[in-house]
């Protein structure tokens, strides 16, 4: 029997075995190292397959390098200075579209999505709208801002806009009632009562809409880059492809895919850090 005053944790031996208690931290770093080591099998294979099939002969090396011929290029294009000048101009015009689209939304949304009957007048307007194929749209752009910045940040906004702006809609139509009326009993007056009730409530819904939305900025950004650009990953990506130096190409794509990661995890970090009180009211 172990004594009373050994804490838990301890390693011990009684009687030749030897007792070992985890902390509650300790299996939690597992569990997570657990979990990371699952979802990087399969990026791992992809990787390895993406790295065989041109060696092996089995798809030609000049369609598609080597994986590690496409990151080897990239790491020169960071040495020589030239990626610093694309990600530069491209997260400038992604950043001015993505908070422009996010300052549109969310109070329109919010109205939109406390006002039921103007929700309701104005939704088949919306969805008509979001199903049209942004790239479509894009000579209409070019037509009303010319082959400037103004075109490809107008293409950006309009297509961050809409995940925005539905999913602001939706969080704040989903609010529990019973808790606006609460705050109301208690003589919560209607200035604060979106600020202290419905926006905290639909916070979730928002953020989940920020980052589809940063997502689509940087798809609609490559897009936009590829035509009457000078500088920016996407109108790297096509002038390597245009002459055909395809390991640069391959390394600007897998550049943008781990930029849409990174963004996508520090979204999803201030998600978590913003919305504690979800957690404590579920477990309580």
């Amino acid at each position: 029997m172990p004594n009373a005053g050994e804490p838990a944790g301890i390693l011990a031996s009684r009687g030749g075995a030897v007792h070992c208690n985890v902390p509650g931290r300790g299996r939690a770093a597992i569990i997570r190292l657990r979990r990371a080591a699952e979802k990087s099998v399969v990026m791992l294979a992809v990787v390895l397959l993406w790295e065989a099939l041109p060696r092996l002969g089995l798809v030609d090396p000049f369609l598609l390098p080597p994986f590690s011929e496409a990151v080897a290029s990239l790491f020169h294009l960071f040495l020589t200075g030239e990626m610093f000048r694309h990600i530069a101009k491209s997260l400038e015009r992604s950043g001015l579209a993505f908070a422009a689209a996010a300052v549109f939304s969310i109070p329109v949304g919010a109205f939109m999505g406390w006002n039921k009957r103007i929700e309701r007048i104005i939704d088949p307007l919306i969805q008509a709208c979001r199903n049209t194929s942004t790239l479509a749209l894009y000579p209409v752009f070019i037509l009303f801002f010319g082959l400037g910045e103004a075109s490809k940040v107008a293409i950006i906004i309009w297509g961050t806009i809409w995940p925005i702006l539905l999913n602001t809609i939706s969080g704040v139509k989903e609010c529990d009632p019973l808790l606006i009326k609460a705050a109301r009993s208690m003589g919560v007056p209607g200035s604060s009562l979106f600020r202290r009730v419905i926006i905290p409530m639909a916070l979730p819904s928002i953020l989940t809409g920020l980052r589809l939305g940063a997502a689509n900025a940087i798809l609609m950004l490559v897009a936009a880059e590829m035509l009457g650009a000078d500088r920016g990953l996407g109108f790297m990506i096509f002038y390597y492809q245009e002459r055909y130096a395809i390991p640069e190409m391959f390394g600007g794509i897998i550049f943008i895919s781990v930029l849409g990661v990174l963004i996508n995890y520090g979204l999803v970090k201030l998600e978590k850090s913003l919305t504690r009180w979800k957690e404590g009211a579920v477990k309580g």
